[in-house]
């Protein structure tokens, strides 16, 4: 026996069991490095797996929604004998014919006059006190446009209904939010006595905003419920249209045309504004 092991054999003891308790332990050291190899990767894997389902649903979902709330119908809309069905009918045809008062929709392919030649539904809604607000309920989700025509001949006569069906819209809750673009076509400017689009935008303000005093007058009087209807224009200032969440336009339009039912009608800037939609 040597020396070494003679003055301390309780050393040589401990190292024999680390030796032999690490010789035990190697395998499974050696196991779970292996494991933990083989997992990472498949970590990896599924990380990048799991990203691209939700992005794959992310996309999916947008496009399935918007697919679902794509707005393509052009309303048009006003009171009776405004023209409206005559610039229907023109907007389509380019022709005149002689039409009569409407008692519900009618609808067709209009394509517009850009490059890219969109196509929108066209649709000419009843213009009768009776049946205006049903018709409206029916279409005004799907409105991307709505051409409100006014008689410019006899505005003056009519300026009280006209504006009071234009708040009807305008303060819809359902029309407010989808903001769609209001093309206000005054029709008729072929007669001599026909106001013009400055003119009526003037007048319409203003009784607008007498009519948003009175309306909300009855409303605090009551509960204070505003029911579908959202507040015209901003508080504390006199209405313009120009305070509107959505695009409005004042234009000048002649279904008939200056040379009567021979004759072209005068849609250009119509044609226009319904080509930048």
């Amino acid at each position: 026996m040597d020396a070494d092991s003679r003055t301390d054999p309780g050393g040589a003891m401990e190292e024999k069991e680390e030796s032999d308790m690490l010789s035990t332990l190697q395998p499974y050291i050696e196991g779970l490095r292996r494991e933990l190899e083989y997992q990472e990767p498949r970590l990896i894997i599924g990380l990048v797996v799991a990203l691209a389902v939700v992005v794959i649903t992310v996309v999916f979902l947008k496009y399935f929604l918007t697919s679902k709330t794509v707005r393509t119908a052009v309303l048009l809309v006003g009171l009776c004998d405004s023209g409206k069905t005559l610039l229907f009918v023109r907007l389509l045809s380019g022709k005149f014919k002689r039409t009569q008062t409407s008692i519900t929709d009618s609808s067709a392919p209009y394509k517009a006059k850009n490059d890219k030649a969109n196509t929108w539904t066209l649709i000419d809604l009843p213009g009768h006190d009776s049946l205006r607000s049903q018709y409206m309920e029916k279409f005004k989700s799907a409105a991307r446009a709505i051409v409100f025509v006014v008689d410019s001949a006899i505005f003056q006569k009519e300026v009280r209904d006209v504006a009071e069906f234009l708040y009807f819209l305008l303060t819809d809750a359902v029309v407010s939010r989808n903001a769609p673009t209001v093309l206000v076509a005054c029709n008729k400017q072929d007669i001599p006595m026909a106001k013009s689009a400055k003119l009526i935008q003037q007048q319409l303000e203003k009784e607008m905003n007498t009519l948003r005093v009175t309306r909300s007058a009855v409303l605090s009087a009551q509960d204070g419920s505003v029911g579908g209807s959202v507040f015209l224009g901003k508080k504390g200032k006199d209405f313009e249209f120009s305070q509107l969440p959505m695009k409005v336009e004042f234009l000048e339009v002649s279904a008939r045309g200056s040379k009567g039912e021979e004759g072209e009608a005068s849609l250009e800037s119509l044609e226009k504004s319904l080509a930048r939609l």
